[in-house]
């Protein structure tokens, strides 16, 4: 297994594509054969699958998509990763223009446009530092957004 250090700059790596937004990039840290579990849905194998569910984000289909991390768990040892994050969306401006209309409306009149909710990613790693296992769980349910000011 990768040293943690590594572990640690991998998931650091891993956000920022996310939130370049990059998923060529974001892709390139699965392993072939990779689990995704959405924080709602059923779990997804493979790379394309998992390219597909998040097709939509990096198209900015939900706005402007930014995760802060507040806090990293790493397992060296076992190969495993957590991060808690605040995912903050931006559905202001430009930003704002490829989302779904009725998504926009709504975040405008209740948020101004600017929303976040909160969850964590269980991540498992192979040897060779692929991701192997990506776990979403978070709060996406409507009251539970918040406004960003």
């Amino acid at each position: 297994m990768t040293a943690g250090s590594d572990l640690r700059q991998t998931i650091d790596a891993f956000v920022a594509a996310v939130n370049d937004p990059d998923l060529d990039r974001v892709m390139s840290f699965f392993a072939e054969d990779a689990r995704y579990l959405p924080g709602r849905g059923p779990e997804l194998r493979g790379l394309a699958a998992i390219r597909a569910e998040f097709a939509p984000q990096f198209a900015g289909r939900y706005g402007a998509m930014t995760f802060d991390v507040y806090d990293q768990v790493i397992d060296e040892p076992r190969g495993r990763a957590t991060i808690r994050w605040a995912c903050r969306l931006d559905l202001t401006g430009a930003h704002g223009r490829r989302a779904m209309p009725l998504l926009r409306w709504f975040a405008r009149i209740r948020y101004s446009g600017r929303m976040q909710w909160h969850g964590l990613d269980v991540f498992h790693f192979n040897t060779a530092g692929q991701i192997t296992g990506k776990f979403t769980y978070a709060t996406f349910c409507l009251p539970l957004w918040e406004r960003v000011l």
